[in-house]
């Protein structure tokens, strides 16, 4: 193979459970696109942990607060590439974290959308490959990259007709990886993931149902429902999709893409009444709103495959994320606002 070193590394033990050996991870250098979005700011805590040594690459600085201090900080932009290339160079891992926008808001504009991140994904994986990078983690959309499933839960050969140029451009990203596998043997993985929630996600930016949700009760606004709230979707604790990233890294497996969910589907009404029961109110007044046109039915992922082959599995029950979710984010809604702890709801 030319450029790329193949699938290097040691292998995740299924026995062993989701995170890898510490020997994987240990003294690793890695580098995390998109840092202090809420997915690159799990994931960089999370690897510090491990004892990897972390960048975080992003357009501005986290909250030093938010991002263990042992985490690199680089500024900069995806689409300068000699700030990637300056990034890139030395590392071991690059996860690939930078999405363009987010589905509703993407058809509004497909041709930026499409313009955006596949083509600096392609001045990435030239400047990996000459770096000699050990392995591109990439994570794609498992709730937007199938379109309209024929049957839940969907599996990873499923047909991928996206219904957003959001997800349009995570499956040109995904074929790019395959491209300069096939070309030059770069080492990549995807992980398509569901619908992840908890700490770090800012309900204020509509991205998230459960994150949008508990933010509009904190801030005691109506919940926005989007068609009748029958839509099921896939949801899981960004403490196992932390956890996913890490048990990929030292898999060396056939298998380039893994769906990353719970392997349960719930609707938006379902939802609701598992955060009513959490904040201990009998009813969260709901705004309903004509359906979108970005919004499949039923979006639920079959997770045999990465439950096989990684011997991961979610960790967080509902229950206990979401309220653990509701803490922090009532916590970082009153310091944000300087005025205290905020009241709870359910007294």
């Amino acid at each position: 193979m030319s450029g790329g070193r193949g699938r290097h590394g040691p292998p995740v033990d299924p026995a062993a459970g989701a995170g890898p050996s510490a020997s994987t991870l240990a003294g690793a250098r890695c580098l995390v696109l998109g840092g202090a979005g809420f997915l690159g700011l799990n994931l960089c805590n999370r690897l510090a942990q491990a004892g990897a040594e972390v960048t975080c690459f992003s357009r501005s600085h986290p909250q030093a607060e938010v991002l263990d201090r042992r985490v690199a900080r680089v500024t900069g932009q995806f689409a300068d590439r000699l700030g990637i290339a300056n990034a890139v160079e030395r590392q071991d891992f690059v996860f690939h974290l930078i999405a363009g926008s987010i589905p509703e808001s993407s058809n509004r504009d497909p041709s930026a959308e499409l313009a955006a991140a596949p083509i600096a994904t392609l001045h990435l994986l030239e400047i990996c490959r000459s770096a000699r990078i050990r392995k591109v983690v990439f994570a794609s959309s498992g709730g937007a990259i199938y379109g309209i499933p024929r049957a839940t839960p969907i599996p990873e050969a499923a047909p991928t007709d996206p219904i957003s140029a959001y997800g349009i451009s995570k499956l040109m990203i995904e074929k790019s990886l395959h491209l300069y596998r096939h070309l030059h043997g770069i080492d990549y993985q995807i992980l398509r993931i569901a619908n992840p929630y908890g700490r770090f996600q800012l309900g204020n930016r509509h991205q998230g149902l459960i994150g949008s949700t508990i933010h509009r009760v904190l801030a005691d606004l109506p919940l926005e429902v989007w068609g009748t709230g029958e839509v099921v979707r896939d949801f899981l604790h960004i403490d196992d999709v932390s956890d996913a990233f890490l048990a990929a890294v030292g898999y060396d497996g056939p298998h380039m893409v893994m769906n990353v969910g719970s392997g349960t589907g719930l609707s938006v009404n379902q939802i609701i009444a598992e955060l009513e029961r959490a904040f201990g109110r009998e009813r969260l007044p709901c705004l309903y709103k004509p359906s979108r046109a970005a919004d499949v039915p039923a979006n639920v992922l079959d997770t045999t495959l990465i439950r096989s082959e990684l011997g991961w599995r979610p960790q967080v029950a509902l229950r206990d994320g979401l309220i653990g979710t509701i803490d922090w984010m009532r916590a970082h809604l009153a310091e944000t606002r300087g005025d205290g702890e905020l009241p709870n709801p359910a007294r």
